[in-house]
C-alpha cells in the first residue's frame, strides 16, 4: 500500500471510532497524513489545530480531551519528534484520557540501521498507551498508532464525507458498591472525612447531594468544583488540621488530592481508606480499597446514605479558622497568598481556571474566596510535574472565552513554545496569570531543605530572573505586572488581546505570612 492509500486509511479508521480532532505537527515523514486531514477538514468532519512543537501538541490535545471527554489526535513526523509526546502520554494515562498519538514512520527496514530520523517508534511509549488497532481501543488509556510511510506519494481524488464518521463509545466498569456501603454504615464513631479531588462536569451534581446528605467534613480540591458550594463542611487548611487530629477513615472522591495530608496517609497505616475514581489507581502505596468508575454511577448505585455527621468534631472551629487566615491575609495584602485571594475575584467572574501545579493549586484551595463558585476549574495532577501547563490550559479553553490560567514562573518558562496556538483560538478576556516570586518557592518551604548546603538549596529553588515582557511581546500578549491589590484594576475589561498577568509578590511580607502562618498552625 503507497503513502497515499495509507493515510486515507488511517484517517478513516479514526473518523469511523469517532475521532474528529487532530492536533498536526508537520514533517515530511508526516506529510500524507495532513493532506488527508485537510481534506477531512474541508469535509467539515474534522477539526485540525497545528503547532510547530510536539511537546506542546500532545498537551493541547490533551487539554482538548478533559474539555470534550472526547478522543483527541496528535500527529508527529518521525524520529524523536515521535519521543516529544511521551510526558503528555504518560500524564494522560493517570487521566484516563482518550489521547491518540498517530506517529509517522520510515518503513520497518529501516530499523537498527542508524538512517536519518529513524528510531524504534513500534512500543515507544511503554505501558501508557496501548498499541493496537482503533476497534480495540477502550477510551480509559492513549493509544499509538505507529505508521509506516514512504516519504514520496502521489495523491488520488479521494473525498471524506459524513457517512465516514462514527461515534466514540468509551467502555465504562460495572462496579460493585456493596462493600463500600457496609463500610459507610460501619464504625460511623471512628470519624469520617471525605477527600475531594478532580472530579468531571458531569459528577458534580451527584457528588455535591452526596456529600450534603453524609454530612461529613470536606477537604475539597478547588479541581472538583466543589470547593466553595460545599463551603459549610469544608474544612479551612484543612491539611494541617487533619495532620494534628487524624480522623478514623477517608472516603476520596475523584483525583488524587494535591493536599498534604494525603501523602501523610502512606503513614498512617491504621487509618482506613475507600477511593472511588475514573483510573481505578489508589494513590497510595500501602493497603487501601478502590472502586473504578465515574462517581456519578457508583454513588447513585449506592442509593440513599445514612447521615454520619461530624463525629469527632472538626467542623464547629472552622469560622474561627478561617477567620484567622482572613485576618493574616488583611495584615500582608502584598504578600503572594494575599495577592492570589484579590486575584480569586477576579477569577470567580470569569470563564473558568487551570491552575498550575506546585504551589498555585496548593495556595488556591487555601486562600481564595468561597463567596462564588468558578465555573470550571482544571489542572495536571498525574504524574505531578510542571511540564505542558500552558499548552494544556490552551487546549482545554480552546473555544471558551474569558478563561485563567494561574502557574508559577519556573512553569511558565518550561513551556514557552505554548502560545504559538493563541491565533487559532477564542482569546477574548483569556489571562495567563504568571506567580513570578524568583523561583521554586515551593522547595522552601520543605523542612529538609533547612538541613542542606546552600548551593544544593540553590539547585533546588532554581533562582531566576527572567524578564517576562519579552514572552508576552514575543506571542502577541498584553502584558501587566502587579505587586499591589489595586494594581489589578489595570485589567480592564475583557478584550480579544490574550493578557500575561504577572504577579511579583512582595518578597517580605510573603516571608512575614508565612512565618505568622507556621505560627497559626502550632
Amino acid at each position: 500500500m503507497n503513502a497515499w492509500q495509507a493515510a486515507l486509511e488511517v484517517v478513516k479508521s479514526c473518523l469511523k471510532a469517532g475521532v474528529r480532532e487532530f492536533v498536526v505537527c508537520a514533517g515530511a515523514r508526516n506529510a500524507a497524513l495532513l493532506e488527508a486531514l485537510a481534506r477531512a477538514e474541508a469535509a467539515g468532519v474534522a477539526r485540525v489545530w497545528r503547532h510547530f512543537e510536539e511537546r506542546s501538541a500532545g498537551f493541547f490535545a490533551l487539554g482538548r480531551t478533559l474539555e470534550t471527554a472526547q478522543p483527541c489526535a496528535v500527529v508527529t513526523t518521525s524520529g524523536t519528534a515521535a519521543a516529544e509526546l511521551l510526558p503528555a502520554i504518560i500524564e494522560a494515562f493517570y487521566q484516563s484520557r482518550p489521547l491518540l498519538a498517530i506517529t509517522a514512520d520510515r518503513p520497518a527496514s529501516h530499523r537498527g540501521s542508524g538512517a536519518p530520523q529513524v528510531i524504534e517508534q513500534p512500543g515507544l511509549f511503554g505501558t501508557y498507551a496501548c498499541a493496537g488497532a482503533l476497534t480495540e481501543w477502550d477510551g480509559r488509556h492513549p493509544l499509538h498508532l505507529n505508521i509506516e510511510l514512504e516519504e514520496s506519494f502521489e495523491l488520488g481524488d479521494e473525498a471524506f464525507a459524513a457517512t465516514d464518521c462514527g461515534e466514540f463509545t468509551p467502555r465504562r466498569e460495572r462496579s460493585d458498591v456493596a462493600a463500600l456501603a457496609r463500610w459507610l454504615r460501619a464504625d460511623a464513631y471512628l470519624g469520617t472525612v471525605v477527600m475531594l479531588g478532580g472530579l468531571e462536569p458531569d459528577e458534580r451534581e451527584e457528588v455535591f447531594h452526596f456529600c450534603q446528605a453524609l454530612g461529613a467534613p470536606v477537604l475539597a480540591d478547588a479541581t472538583s468544583g466543589l470547593r466553595e458550594s460545599l463551603h459549610r463542611l469544608a474544612l479551612p487548611d484543612g491539611d494541617r488540621l487533619l495532620q494534628a487530629r487524624p480522623p478514623g477513615r477517608i472516603l476520596r472522591l475523584g483525583d488524587v488530592p494535591s493536599g498534604r495530608f494525603w501523602r501523610e496517609l502512606e503513614h498512617l497505616p491504621q487509618l482506613a481508606v475507600w477511593s472511588i475514581c475514573r483510573n481505578g489507581l489508589p494513590g497510595l502505596a500501602r493497603p487501601s480499597s478502590v472502586i473504578r468508575g465515574a462517581l456519578d454511577r457508583v454513588l447513585a448505585a449506592l442509593g440513599e446514605v445514612a447521615r454520619i455527621g461530624d463525629a469527632l468534631d472538626y467542623l464547629p472551629g472552622c469560622s474561627r479558622r478561617a477567620a484567622l487566615i482572613d485576618e493574616l491575609l488583611e495584615t500582608y495584602p502584598d504578600s503572594e497568598p494575599a495577592l492570589l485571594r484579590t486575584l480569586s475575584h477576579y477569577v470567580s467572574l470569569g470563564g473558568g481556571l487551570f491552575l498550575g501545579n506546585s504551589m498555585p493549586i496548593r495556595e488556591w484551595n487555601l486562600f481564595a474566596q468561597m463567596e462564588r463558585p468558578v465555573p470550571s476549574v482544571r489542572a495536571n495532577r498525574g504524574a505531578n510535574g510542571i511540564d505542558g501547563q500552558i499548552s494544556t490550559w490552551l487546549g482545554w479553553s480552546a473555544e471558551v472565552t474569558e478563561t485563567w490560567a494561574l502557574l508559577g514562573d519556573l512553569t511558565v518558562l518550561y513551556d514557552l513554545a505554548a502560545p504559538f496556538v493563541l491565533g487559532q483560538l477564542a482569546c477574548r478576556g483569556r489571562v495567563l496569570a504568571v506567580i513570578n516570586n524568583g523561583g521554586g518557592k515551593i522547595f522552601e518551604r520543605l523542612p529538609r531543605l533547612q538541613t542542606m548546603s546552600p548551593r544544593a538549596i540553590e539547585w533546588m529553588t532554581n533562582p531566576q530572573a527572567a524578564d517576562l515582557t519579552g514572552f508576552a511581546t514575543l506571542w502577541g500578549m498584553r502584558h501587566l505586572r502587579v505587586g499591589t491589590p489595586g494594581d489589578f484594576d489595570g485589567l480592564g475589561d475583557p478584550s480579544e488581546t490574550t493578557v500575561l498577568l504577572e504577579i511579583v509578590p512582595d518578597p517580605v511580607q510573603t516571608r512575614q505570612f508565612w512565618a505568622a502562618w507556621d505560627h497559626l498552625g502550632s
